[in-house]
């Protein structure tokens, strides 16, 4: 009769790790950490106006020298449809 050490295994509980059980991906809080978005406790808050946004993107095209800069500003003016 041949020896086997199979008998020797001993199983192994799951008690080592991180703890899962959302398929493999780490347990996380219930809920959107976005909930707080829109909610301040400021009591005045000022919105810039849109001709004054306009105005600043202009300026920025114009007096940058950086080109993700420029870029940025032509879109922003794009996106607006000023341009």
């Amino acid at each position: 009769m041949i020896e086997s050490n199979l008998s020797r295994i001993k199983p192994k509980l799951r008690t080592e790790g991180r703890i899962s059980g959302n398929f493999g991906k780490s347990k996380v809080k219930a809920g959107s950490s976005l909930s707080q978005i829109g909610l301040s406790s400021k009591d005045v808050i000022n919105v810039t106006k849109r001709s004054d946004y306009i105005d600043r993107m202009i300026k920025l095209f114009y007096d940058s020298e950086d080109k993700k800069m420029k870029h940025f500003a032509y879109t922003e003016l794009h996106r607006l449809n000023v341009i």
